[in-house]
């Protein structure tokens, strides 16, 4: 149940990011749902190993705010190191 409730988990976390960072990176939602599902793995498995808690298995309140701080987290990296260079300057 850890791998699906993390899906889930991190779905809903990239779809709030996407709101809680403003700008347009051009990834849509599916995009800002990707990253939340990378950023919500990542960040359940930093705050276990820091805490020594459980923070990938199950759907409760503090895997959700772990999840979106990783989501956020990741939408802010990612914007810094692509932001605007998808091709979209002059010919």
């Amino acid at each position: 149940m850890g791998v699906l409730s993390w899906l889930i988990v991190g779905a809903i976390a990239g779809y709030a990011a996407g709101y809680l960072v403003k700008g347009d990176e051009g990834l849509g939602v599916l995009g800002h749902i990707v990253l939340g599902i990378v950023g919500a793995l990542v960040a359940g498995y930093i705050a276990g190993q820091l805490t020594g808690g459980d923070y990938i298995n199950g759907i409760n309140p503090v895997t959700i705010v772990v999840a979106i701080i990783g989501a956020v987290v990741l939408v802010v990296a990612y914007r810094t190191l692509v932001g605007r260079r998808g091709g979209r300057g002059p010919i």
